[in-house]
């Protein structure tokens, strides 16, 4: 029987930065909207202070401009914006999976996430997300670099969906696509975990263009 504990997610104020992020990405929010400090917290169901601190994270990204009325104004994506966060999550994303063979960290987190993954695809594929940002997550605390843990956390933005594909077909192709990154690093091939994670990422900006064309 599995051992179905509960996976790792990331610290709140990353996880509220994740999701307004995500909401600008696929323009949800859109240039010139703006977001109160209260009603964000309420509506993410968290308290004001992770999303005080998500703010920051946002406004240091350019993706959001602060005021002081504990508000803050959407500034918004550009297509060159998108693909020069998906690179650089890309770079250090594939780095990390390399550093894990290189160094043959353990893959305990990874494995437990991967197994727990395919039973909730068959049994509740909606909480999908939660085991897509904890695949991640526990790559880059396998890699044991600190700072590089901090750089993705505060880059992650969630599911990049694209517009011409279906939730249900978005699971199943990240899946697919990290149990061969998983595999990759359980062979200790960092020159394949590498290629295929990059792979991974860019697929996701190229599917998050389609809003973009």
């Amino acid at each position: 029987m599995l051992n179905l504990k509960p996976v790792k997610l990331m610290p709140v104020r990353e996880q509220a930065a994740s999701s307004i992020r995500e909401a600008i990405i696929t323009q949800s929010l859109k240039p010139g909207e703006t977001l109160n400090l209260e009603s964000t917290a309420k509506a993410l169901g968290i308290s004001a202070t992770p999303v005080r601190e998500a703010f920051q994270i946002l406004a240091r990204d350019g993706l959001i401009e602060l005021s002081q009325n504990r508000a803050a104004v959407v500034l918004g994506f550009s297509e060159k914006n998108i693909r020069e966060h998906y690179r650089i999550r890309a770079a250090l994303e594939a780095e990390a999976c390399q550093i894990i063979c290189d160094d043959e960290s353990s893959l305990e987190g990874i494995e437990h996430c991967i197994i727990q993954a395919r039973n909730i695809l068959e049994t509740n594929p909606e909480k999908y997300p939660d085991y897509n940002q904890s695949f991640h997550y526990e790559i880059w605390i396998a890699s044991g670099y600190t700072r590089l843990l901090k750089m993705l956390s505060e880059l992650w933005n969630g599911l990049s969906l694209g517009l011409h594909t279906t939730r249900a077909e978005y699971f199943q192709n990240s899946h697919a696509e990290h149990e061969n990154i998983f595999t990759k690093l359980k062979e200790r091939d960092s020159r394949g975990a590498y290629e295929a994670m990059y792979a991974h990422i860019i697929r996701s900006m190229n599917d998050i263009l389609t809003r973009y064309v």
